[in-house]
């Protein structure tokens, strides 16, 4: 049986639409440009492996029926993936264990500092239900016993260091990005997948747009590659027809096989 990685959400930090109604250039009859807060789930024969909790995050997994989570990857310090880390409170009390979370130090200090309840135990009655993990730069699962590497590779993000993860040589996971390093190209090349952050057309501090997406997909050549943390500027049907024959957008449920 393959490896199943899940894009649970696709969205912006503010998704789509916002929460004012605001759909930007999407067209609302097209199910497609509905897209919650970023975040995906790896899912081996072993495994549920979640990457971020985005604030959307209850939504998303009743809606893929998600009833375990083994432990969690965190990309990055910023709400629209740290959020909805509260939501992983009914696997504990399923599970009556701790969930293991990873994270890099910027983005431990963060959550321990905004959500310190889940982490201490101030009564009987209110338990730690996470513990808290140093992200290595290898994470190892079982696929059908087969061992399975999870890299993940610092990029830029604006002023902030994001994690990206490859997942068995096969898959990129890149959701925010301001700078790819050169010294890590050769770990992106030739992939099956690439899911690719592309917020809009246009010059962002913060992430890839456009252009730097296809140049990027360009260079490391997957077979396919994958548009995500798609801003409401972006209908999907319009920024299809735009894009090579390997290169898709996301959208909400898009479920990739290893």
């Amino acid at each position: 049986m393959s490896i199943k990685i899940i894009l649970l959400g696709t969205g912006s930090s503010m998704g789509v639409p916002r929460a004012d109604g605001f759909f930007g250039n999407c067209n609302p009859k097209n199910k497609k440009n509905y897209r919650t807060r970023c975040s995906a789930l790896i899912k081996t024969s072993e495994e549920n492996i979640l990457i971020d909790t985005s604030p959307d995050l209850r939504q998303q997994l009743l809606r893929h029926k998600i009833k375990k989570i083994s432990r969690v990857l965190y990309s990055h310090m910023h709400g629209d993936q740290t959020h909805g880390i509260n939501d992983l409170r009914s696997f504990y009390i399923n599970s009556k264990q701790q969930i293991n979370v990873y994270a890099d130090v910027h983005t431990s200090k963060y959550l321990k500092n905004t959500f310190s309840y889940i982490f201490n135990s101030f009564s009987k009655e209110y338990p730690a239900t996470l513990k808290l993990k140093k992200l290595q730069k290898n994470i190892f699962t079982k696929n059908y016993n087969k061992k399975i590497k999870i890299k993940s590779i610092a990029v830029e993000h604006g002023n902030v260091k994001s994690n990206c993860f490859i997942i068995d040589r096969k898959l990129a996971y890149i959701s925010d990005v301001s700078k790819i390093y050169n010294r890590d190209f050769k770990d992106f090349k030739n992939l099956n997948y690439l899911v690719i952050d592309c917020l809009w057309y246009n010059y962002h501090p913060s992430h890839f747009n456009l252009e730097t997406s296809l140049s990027i997909i360009k260079k490391f050549k997957p077979k396919k590659a994958i548009l995500t943390n798609l801003s409401p500027v972006l209908d999907y049907k319009i920024l299809k027809k735009l894009l090579p024959k390997n290169v898709i957008p996301a959208h909400d449920g898009l479920t990739l096989e290893l």
